[in-house]
């Protein structure tokens, strides 16, 4: 079992949302999240006063899946998210130890689905 964290640009969510649907993925949380990295922000002017904004709307993905879906998840995230320019987003593949669904009591792969 995995877990995979994806921060992407907003306006790709749709298109991330239909390439993870046609992989068959269609378990997922969505967060707006807030952060930077090789874009550095921008800078930009308010009223005559120069602001510098470094931390930029971004969209974090949570998706739990089986070893068989981590390929097909990865590429589905990428196909969908992919300008080729700077800012595109990350993605994350971590280790998930356990996993409990609520309603059954199921534990591990059956609790994922």
């Amino acid at each position: 079992m995995k877990l995979i964290t994806a921060y992407i640009q907003p306006e790709k969510l749709n298109d991330v949302k239909q390439a993870l649907y046609a992989a068959e993925v269609y378990k997922l949380s969505v967060t707006n999240a807030l952060g930077c990295g090789q874009q550095k922000g921008y800078h930009e002017t308010y009223r005559g006063v120069d602001i510098e904004v470094n931390l930029l709307k971004k969209i974090r993905l949570e998706i739990a899946v089986n070893e068989d879906f981590v390929q097909p998840t990865l590429d589905a995230i990428v196909r969908g998210a992919r300008t080729g320019n700077i800012g595109d987003g990350k993605i994350f593949v971590t280790a998930l130890e356990r996993c409990v669904r609520i309603r059954t009591g199921e534990e591990g792969n059956d609790a994922i689905g």
